[in-house]
C-alpha cells in the first residue's frame, strides 16, 4: 500500500506513534509518505520506502496567523495526486481530521477517491476538542472519517460522550519496539548517579500541568524520608522552572536532576527501578510502556486508559489522583528488594504483548478494510 501520514512533528505521544508506525509499515514494504510541517523527530534513519513531503506554510500580511490548515489541505491533493496514495491516515483529529476531508473533497473533484483514516489519541478529544470554538468541526471530521481508532478504550468511551459521532471506533493500542525499548547494560551510569546503590526513580513527560510533576517530587521527597533514593526527570516544558523551584523549597536539589529533552530515553529508563507517572488525564500513558519494556515498573494514576497498560498489583500500582500518600506506600512496596525482581520481569511480559509485531497487523488489516469499504461506498 501507498499511504500517506499526517502528524505532528514533535516527542509528544501522537507524533511518537505516527511516525514509528510509517518506518515499521516501510520495513514491511509498504510505501509511507510523511506530510508535515518539520520531519519528524524519530524519522531518523534512510529507508527506500520512506519520504517525507514538507508542508509549505507561507505568511502574509493579511493573514494575523499562517493559514496551516489550508497549506496542509493543498500539500495532501498534491502527494495524493502525484505519489498515487491509496489512503490517507491522519493523527490527531485538530486539525489533521479536518484538513483530510477538505483534501478529499478538492480529490473528488479530480476523480480521485482517497479513503480517510483518523487516529484519535487523547487530548484531541479529552481537551482541545471539547472546546465550544472546535467541537462542531472535531465532531463532523469524525464522522467524516472513512475509518476511525482510539489508542484506548478509554478514549473511545469519551469520544462518545463527548461528541455526536455516528461512526465506528476501532481500539487499536500504542505499541512499543521491543528492539530498541530494551534494559541495557548501563552500570556506570547507575553508579555514576547512584554511588551508594540508591534506587533509582524516573519520570519523562512534556512537563505541562495535566502530568503533576508536582505529585512525583512531592512522592519522591516522603521516600527519601525511608530509604536511599535519587529522581531523575526527563523532559521540558512549561512547568519545569516551578518544578526546579519545588526541589529547592523542599530541599531535594542534591538528589534530583533536571535532563531535559533526550532522544536515548532508553538509556535512562535501562537504569531505572521505578518509572512514576502520576496524570490527571493520560489516553494510554505510552512514556509508562517505553519503561514496562525496559523492565521498570510502574507507579501510576488510575486516569484515562493507564489502568489497561497497568495492571494494578502485577506491573505496578494505580493510584488515585493527587493521592500522594498512598503513592508513597505503594512505591516502598514496589522498592522493597523481595518485591522488584518480580515487578520488573511482569512490566517486560506486559510490553511484550505491544510488541510492534503485534500491533501492526491490526493496522494492515483496518486499512484494507477501511479501503475497501470506501470503494464500495463510492460506487
Amino acid at each position: 500500500m501507498r499511504i500517506g501520514i499526517v502528524c505532528y512533528p514533535t516527542f509528544g505521544g501522537s507524533g511518537v506513534v505516527a511516525t514509528e508506525l510509517g518506518k515499521a509499515l516501510a520495513k514491511e514494504g509498504h510505501e509511507i509518505h510523511f506530510i508535515t510541517y518539520r520531519q519528524p523527530s524519530r524519522l531518523d534513519f534512510f529507508s527506500a520506502n520512506l519520504f517525507y513531503h514538507e508542508v509549505d506554510i507561507k505568511s502574509y500580511p493579511l493573514f494575523e496567523h499562517a493559514p496551516y490548515e489550508l497549506a496542509l489541505a493543498s500539500k495532501m491533493v498534491n502527494v495524493v495526486r502525484y505519489e498515487k496514495l491509496d489512503l490517507l491516515h491522519v493523527h490527531y483529529a485538530i486539525p489533521h481530521a479536518s484538513a483530510a476531508y477538505m483534501a478529499k473533497q478538492i480529490l473528488k473533484t479530480k476523480g480521485i477517491h482517497i479513503p480517510v483514516v483518523t487516529t484519535l489519541h487523547g487530548t484531541d478529544i479529552t481537551l482541545v476538542g471539547k472546546d465550544p470554538s472546535y467541537e462542531p468541526v472535531v465532531t463532523f471530521s469524525i464522522n467524516q472519517s472513512d475509518g476511525v481508532t482510539a489508542v484506548s478504550e478509554d478514549l473511545k468511551k469519551a469520544t462518545f460522550d463527548h461528541f455526536e459521532i455516528q461512526k465506528e471506533i476501532e481500539v487499536i493500542p500504542n505499541f512499543i519496539d521491543l528492539e530498541r525499548f530494551k534494559r541495557q547494560k548501563k552500570e556506570h551510569f547507575k553508579k555514576a548517579i547512584c554511588p551508594n546503590d540508591e534506587k533509582l526513580i524516573v519520570h519523562t513527560s512534556n512537563f505541562r500541568k495535566v502530568k503533576r510533576v508536582e505529585d512525583v517530587i512531592y512522592v519522591f521527597d516522603k521516600l527519601r524520608k525511608v530509604i536511599p533514593v535519587k529522581l531523575l526527570l526527563v523532559g521540558d516544558g512549561p512547568e519545569r522552572d516551578k518544578m526546579e523551584r519545588l526541589c529547592r523549597e523542599l530541599g531535594t536539589c542534591e538528589d534530583v536532576r533536571f535532563l531535559g529533552k533526550l532522544d536515548a530515553v532508553e538509556e535512562v529508563l535501562s537504569v531505572a527501578d521505578l518509572f512514576v507517572m502520576p496524570s490527571e488525564k493520560e489516553s494510554f500513558g505510552l512514556a509508562a510502556l517505553e519503561a514496562m519494556a525496559c523492565e521498570v515498573p510502574i507507579l501510576s494514576s488510575n486516569a484515562g486508559g493507564i489502568p489497561e497498560l497497568n495492571i494494578d498489583g502485577v506491573t505496578g500500582f494505580n493510584c488515585n489522583v493527587g493521592d500522594v500518600d498512598t503513592m508513597t506506600d505503594r512505591a516502598l512496596e514496589i522498592l522493597s528488594s523481595k518485591n522488584l525482581p518480580g515487578f520488573k520481569a511482569r512490566a517486560l511480559a506486559r510490553a511484550k504483548e505491544f510488541d510492534v509485531s503485534n500491533i501492526l497487523p491490526l493496522y494492515e488489516s483496518f486499512y484494507k478494510k477501511t479501503i475497501e469499504n470506501s470503494l464500495e461506498t463510492a460506487k
